[in-house]
This record gives structure tokens, C-alpha cells and sequence, in this order.
């Protein structure tokens, strides 16, 4: 039976599609690093008491990268180059979502708009990443190679889409909210599609490697195809509502180590 367990434990028992799945997974987190890295030396001077949660944001999105990197060391592989067209972090910049690297690259100190820009992608990529791993940690959360770094991912992905529902609904209440519902809608519109195109590379390098059937192939992606479709006519607005998150604070204090793996 066809299923997400089956599928990802299909990916996770062969050492090239393990090191394709954990090579693309390290350079979207460390890509998210620095980010968030420069994002929180740039920020405003009315904002600055938020630049250490931007930092923390960065720097576990560093030691995400880090755990898949040590996954793979701990079977003798080596990264990958990942393939352009699964980049997700560069598809979406691409699409004008989020701020330009260019942008981060200079000196020049940003926006209140700027940061409630990267707060609203943030909160539409980091739903993204939470329902992943709780899928992940549905499933994986007892597994003996990757258990322990699914609970920790995914205890960080929580907290960074609470901190996102505050910083956000900060700003609400700051007179910002039409700006923030229209840039949330473009970023979760935008996602939404690159999300499908990303999934739908993935599976077909995955598909190489595994050698799947034809059959095989178009189930799947006929499954990405459905699930975009249900996402553009419904599924994105859960991408774009804002509530109080029960963890207040989330990323209030120091980033947690993860000394088993890095």
C-alpha cells in the first residue's frame, strides 16, 4: 500500500535517496541561517528588542542544517549538490517572496515594512515546515536513526511558527494589519505553487533513484497535483490566519544545542 510512511521509509532505507533527501533538507536550513542572520544585523532601531528572537531563528535553522549533515556522516555519505529545481528557499525568491538576497547582502538597515515582510513569509513557509514534521514525527518519532532529530526539529518548527502568529499579531494591533493579510496571501499563494513544483522534482529524482514504476510515478504525482489544487482553492487560507499561540515567547531564550548530532 502506497502511503507517506511507506514512501518515506522507502526514501530513508536506501543511502542515495537518504543523502539526495538530507543534502536538499541541510542547504534549505543553513540557507535559512543566514537569513535570518543578516536579517537580525539589519534590523530597524524600533525593532531592535527583536533581533535576538531573529537570532535564534537563525541560528536553529544552522543546527538543523547541522543534524542532517551529521545523519549522513554517521553512514559514511557525503552531501550532494542539490538540484536547482528542488531549491526551495531560491524558487521562492525567485517569485519575489520574501526579502531579495541582494537585499540582505548590503548594509543598509531595514524597514518596519522589510520586517513585517520577512514575518509574514516566515509564518507561511514555517506552517510549511510544522506540518512536515509533524508528519514526520507521526510516524518516525520512535525510529532509531532519525527519532531523535525529527522531535528536535520539530519541537523548533512550533516554536517558530508561534513566535511568527505573535510577532505578527504585534504588529495588528500596531495599525499594520491590511499590510500584513495582503502580504501573507501573496507569500501563501506563492508557496503553494512552488511547494508543488518543488515536490514534484523531488519525487522524480527520488523515482530515479528508487527506480519506481511509471504507475508508481503518476500516482504520485497525481497526489502533489491534488493536493495543490485543494491548497490554491482553500487549503492556503489556513496559511494566512493569525491566533495567539499557546507558546508565548518562543524563541525568548537561547537557541537549544544539539550536541548528539553536531
Amino acid at each position: 500500500m502506497l502511503s507517506a510512511k511507506s514512501l518515506f521509509q522507502e526514501i530513508i532505507d536506501n543511502d542515495e535517496s537518504f543523502r539526495l533527501f538530507c543534502s536538499i533538507a541541510a542547504s534549505g536550513e543553513s540557507q535559512g541561517g543566514w537569513e535570518n542572520a543578516r536579517i537580525a544585523a539589519l534590523v530597524p532601531a524600533s525593532e531592535r528588542e527583536l533581533a535576538p528572537k531573529i537570532t535564534r531563528h537563525g541560528a536553529d535553522e544552522d543546527k538543523h542544517g547541522r543534524i542532517f549533515n551529521a545523519l549522513m556522516k554517521k553512514r559514511g555519505l557525503q552531501p550532494v549538490e542539490v538540484p536547482s529545481e528542488t531549491d526551495y528557499t531560491m524558487l521562492l525568491e525567485r517569485r519575489g517572496i520574501g526579502l531579495a538576497h541582494e537585499q540582505l547582502k548590503a548594509d543598509q538597515a531595514l524597514t518596519e515594512r522589510d520586517i513585517i515582510v520577512y514575518l509574514s513569509h516566515s509564518r507561511v513557509t514555517e506552517q510549511r515546515a510544522a506540518d512536515q514534521m509533524v508528519m514526520l514525527r507521526t510516524y518516525f518519532a520512535g525510529h532509531p536513526e532519525i527519532g531523535k532529530a525529527v522531535r528536535m526539529i520539530s519541537d523548533d518548527e512550533d516554536n517558530h511558527l508561534a513566535y511568527t502568529h505573535e510577532e505578527l499579531l504585534r504588529f495588528a494591533a500596531a495599525g499594520h494589519g491590511r499590510l500584513i493579510q495582503r502580504t501573507l496571501r501573496e507569500c501563501a499563494l506563492a508557496e503553494i505553487r512552488v511547494h508543488r513544483d518543488v515536490s514534484l522534482a523531488v519525487m522524480d529524482h527520488m523515482g530515479r533513484i528508487l527506480g519506481w514504476p511509471r504507475a508508481k510515478a503518476a500516482v504520485l504525482a497525481a497526489g502533489i497535483h491534488a493536493v495543490y489544487a485543494y491548497e490554491r482553492a482553500l487549503g492556503w487560507r489556513r496559511m494566512v490566519s493569525l491566533r495567539m499561540p499557546e507558546r508565548r515567547d518562543a524563541l525568548g531564550g537561547p537557541a537549544t544545542a544539539a550536541p548528539e548530532f553536531a
